[in-house]
């Protein structure tokens, strides 16, 4: 009987002969925390459809931003909830509506030792639940919301945010926030695009979160799920309009899209671990029918391998705190 000489099982053989030829590397400073602070609470809620994830009072938003710091995280980006609506989401851009006021919270608790990020759109702020402005026959006023961006852009910088991320997925909107953002003299403020978000079902518990009025859905704006060219074609544009950073949103089931964006830009790719991937696996956990910590973290390598060189992820804090014990 013959046996094979080569025997790829030998870098297997024990957990630091595969820690040292690991191809694939997480650290902490590459996961980003989402985060959502709520108007007008005293104490955090929890999100029923997201288990351990809450909507944050302002207070408990700085602790838990903290928290996050100290397990070593890069960045957190930050969403509203406002009291109140209208149908041009005036709260997005008042600089003393939730979110902006959460930002100067944020900065004001942990300064430049974590990335302080802000979602850059109108949806969480809108009595229609949309990501821009909607004419009376009920679509979506590109051009129209692409100015109300740049006012928001202005706010968020002015609040002290470090990086704003324009989800809308409204034609232009990259180089209309840059442009604003200079004119108003913060050069420094870095765009995170989102560039390639999709018309996604995963988006559910989510909308939970931010309590979205939404009635209908944003597939004339948001990608088709069947596309992987129409992504790369956006991704360009970003970047040709001043995008520093730029996002796949979902990450799992894009993991394909990921890659290809990775081969073909030259700026740092990340992608968004969204509500209902995280749910699905909590969901299962809870059921006994998963190890919660192992797909966890092998969810999060596969986005990395991918080519996603930041990751925002509900599990940051989790995620880090378990990389380090393993360093």
């Amino acid at each position: 009987m013959s046996f094979p000489n080569v025997r790829p099982r030998r870098l297997r053989t024990t957990a630091a002969m595969r820690r040292m030829v690991s191809e694939t590397r997480l650290h902490p400073a590459e996961l980003i925390l989402p985060l959502f602070v709520k108007e007008g609470i005293a104490e955090p809620r929890a999100v029923e459809s997201m288990p351990g994830v809450l909507q944050h009072s302002r207070e408990s938003l700085r602790k838990a931003v903290a928290e996050a710091a100290q397990a070593g995280i890069g960045g957190v980006m930050l969403f509203g909830i406002p009291a109140e609506k209208d149908a041009v989401g005036s709260g997005g851009i008042d600089p003393n509506g939730i979110l902006n006021v959460a930002i100067r919270d944020v900065v004001a608790e942990v300064g430049d030792s974590v990335v302080v990020m802000s979602d850059l759109c109108l949806d969480e702020f809108t009595s229609h639940g949309h990501c821009g402005l909607v004419r009376p026959d009920g679509s979506v006023d590109n051009d129209a919301t692409l100015a109300a961006y740049a006012r928001m852009a202005v706010a968020q910088a002015a609040a002290g945010v470090h990086v704003v991320g324009p989800s809308g997925m409204m034609d232009g909107q990259v180089a209309v926030v840059r442009r604003a953002l200079d004119e108003a003299g913060y050069r420094d403020t870095t765009i995170l695009a989102y560039a390639a978000k999709y018309a996604s079902a995963f988006y559910g518990p989510f909308r939970d979160a931010v309590e979205s009025s939404l009635d209908g859905d944003r597939r004339t704006y948001q990608q088709d799920p069947a596309n992987l060219r129409e992504s790369l074609r956006e991704v360009a544009l970003d970047v040709a309009e001043g995008a520093d950073i730029v996002m796949v949103k979902p990450a799992l089931a894009y993991l394909d899209v990921i890659s290809a964006v990775r081969g073909m830009v030259d700026v740092p790719v990340a992608a968004y671990q969204v509500s209902g991937e995280y749910a699905m696996v909590e969901a299962a956990a809870a059921n006994g029918w998963i190890d919660r910590d192992r797909v966890m973290m092998e969810t999060l390598h596969s986005i990395r391998r991918a080519g996603a060189q930041l990751i925002l992820t509900y599990w940051a804090v989790d995620a880090a705190r378990q990389l380090r014990a393993d360093f």
